[in-house]
């Protein structure tokens, strides 16, 4: 990394959520490289917010696949030059979330909470009236088109990464009620209030599992049924060490409000969609995003072929796959 990593925590008094829920506290944890700079005219110009996926945090934007193919000196989004600001979302990572204590008790929250709050962390927390750029990796995405629509003259560009611009249906919304159902259908889930981890949990993994798996490439890290085998039991003890299902359930319950569709004319900065061929919870062959593009005033689309390098929905944060576009964007 060209600068350590610096981490914050803000507070919102009264947080007032779209479900009609509030909490007196809400705590937004976020981690920065570099420092803003300002221009002539005293607004800020090299903020960049990266927003995370679903079950994810902030953090993972500083492995060797994301921040050394990005943040380092001389590179696209050099921490020396920019302002990268990575936050936490509602109920990730350590922001504030149902296994703080609440549980089933914690507020229901949406994406459009999500992408308010993180507004209300970047003008009030951390002084940031203007973003460079606004990227996001699937659930961050998806909310990098929310902040397109309800923050339209906030940045100067957009990059949703592994998403779609329409609602959750089809087989994307039937595994995420699935994955629900798995975690609540666990008499040991007891409405929320477990002693240890309900096997429902490892159930709700296994689908999480396939809903981001990768076939070519899956087969061949795992060419035998004894790799196969090996490989499967690694990713669920990955998965359950760092997951609760309580937050697991209320992180998938929080797309329910996503739905940017109706509102695509009102995004006004240049935006640049990048998908993979081989994701399969955003599969090209919907025609979704072609739809949708046509309706973005200064939209482009850039759909990555199957190669040795893609990996399916994980794609989106190996930044050495996709950077290439990115430059060519943000050049203009």
């Amino acid at each position: 990394m060209p600068v350590d990593a610096q981490s914050g925590l803000f507070h919102i008094s009264d947080f007032a959520f779209n479900s009609g829920d509030d909490l007196s506290q809400l705590r937004l944890h976020y981690r920065t490289l570099g420092e803003p700079r300002r221009d002539e005219s005293g607004r800020v110009c090299n903020a960049v917010l990266i927003l995370h996926g679903t079950t994810g945090s902030g953090a993972q934007f500083l492995r060797e696949s994301f921040a050394g193919e990005l943040f380092q000196p001389g590179q696209l989004l050099d921490a020396e030059r920019h302002f990268i600001i990575l936050p936490d979302g509602i109920g990730h990572g350590k922001s504030s979330k149902p296994s703080d204590g609440l549980r089933m008790r914690f507020p229901r929250y949406g994406y459009l909470d999500m992408i308010r709050a993180h507004y209300l962390l970047l003008s009030e927390g951390l002084g940031i009236d203007h973003l460079h750029l606004a990227l996001g990796t699937s659930m961050g995405g998806m909310q990098t088109w929310l902040w397109g629509i309800h923050y339209p003259d906030f940045m100067d560009y957009l990059v949703p990464l592994a998403s779609l611009p329409a609602e959750i249906a089809g087989r994307n919304r039937m595994i995420r009620a699935m994955i629900m159902d798995a975690i609540r259908s666990d008499p040991a889930w007891r409405g929320g209030d477990y002693e240890r981890p309900p096997a429902g949990l490892i159930n709700a993994i296994h689908l999480l599992i396939m809903m981001t798996s990768c076939p070519l490439q899956w087969r061949k890290e795992a060419p035998t049924r004894e790799a196969a085998d090996a490989f499967l039991a690694e990713r669920i003890r990955a998965h359950a060490g760092v997951l609760d299902a309580n937050d697991m359930l209320y992180q998938f319950a929080a797309s329910e409000d996503y739905n940017p569709a109706p509102h695509l004319e009102r995004i006004k900065a240049p935006l640049l969609a990048i998908n993979s061929a081989d994701d399969q919870v955003n599969p090209p062959e919907l025609g979704i995003m072609e739809a949708a593009m046509a309706r973005v005033k200064r939209g482009r689309y850039r759909l990555l072929p199957i190669s040795e390098h893609t990996r399916g929905h994980g794609t989106h944060t190996l930044a050495a796959v996709w950077k290439g576009h990115l430059a060519e964007f943000l050049a203009g």
